[in-house]
């Protein structure tokens, strides 16, 4: 019980304050920067275990012919092409320094099978799964921005703004107002009515939502979210939350 919840529990809560203590006293600098060599070592660990889980689970749902081992398959073989390839740098060139030694080249240089594959099939991929992601977002939008109550109402009005100053139609739409250039040019700078009609530009309307609203608002956000992480933490390093050590059996 010691060696499973307890000690855990204090490397967890020293390493954490000596982290801590790094951002304020100098003098343990030093002590922050073992810790993190040994987080780094953990890491490595860590990443073995998670590809050993990996390959466990899609061979138990081969073997089992599950629904989508298919796709299990493809995801062993093409995790075993990418590991073999970028492990043994398979077509690698030497660098300047030694040009027939490609252990000491880098396996992401271009040309490189590792660099092609992941030039020519992940970012392909990548960015084919965040382009169906819009189709996604268009229909959230579609159910969030309902005028149901004034909040929504006020939701769907400045997302309509600031989507239609995006464009060009926003731009067209509102172009007969007078801008910045013109009001110069006319000396009506300084004419309160006149800056307020610029204001109401689409482009001008788009930029003062983005600058106010919306920055006072991910501003709010970020502190909330820093409160949170300081809270979870001390919970984690006083030893309150023992989540991250599993269940007790």
């Amino acid at each position: 019980m010691i060696a499973k919840r307890t000690i855990p529990l204090i490397i967890a809560a020293v390493v954490g304050f000596i982290l801590i203590a790094t951002y304020f006293i100098p003098l343990t600098e030093q002590w922050g920067a073992n810790a993190m060599e040994m987080f780094i070592i953990l890491a490595a660990a860590a990443m073995v275990l998670g590809a050993g889980n990996l390959v466990m689970m899609n061979l138990t749902k081969i073997s089992r012919r599950s629904a989508g081992w298919g796709y299990a398959a493809i995801t062993l073989i093409a995790f075993a092409v990418v590991l073999i390839i970028g492990l043994f740098k398979m077509g690698a060139h030497g660098t300047a320094v030694a040009p027939d030694n490609a252990w000491a080249s880098n396996p992401i240089q271009e040309g490189a099978p590792f660099w092609w594959i992941y030039q020519y099939c992940l970012v392909p991929l990548t960015a084919t799964m965040f382009a169906m992601l819009a189709f996604y977002i268009a229909s959230a939008a579609f159910r969030a921005f309902r005028a149901k109550n004034l909040e929504a109402t006020l939701l769907l009005g400045t997302a309509f703004i600031v989507l239609l100053g995006q464009v060009y139609a926003g731009y067209w739409l509102t172009d007969w107002l007078p801008d910045a250039e013109s009001m110069a040019e006319a000396g009506t700078s300084n004419s309160p009515w006149y800056q307020f009609l610029s204001g109401l530009r689409m482009e001008n309307l788009t930029k003062l939502i983005l600058d106010v609203p919306q920055t006072a608002g991910n501003r709010a956000i970020m502190i909330g979210i820093a409160l949170g992480i300081v809270s979870t933490s001390l919970k984690v390093l006083l030893g309150v939350d023992k989540s991250y050590l599993g269940s007790e059996d």
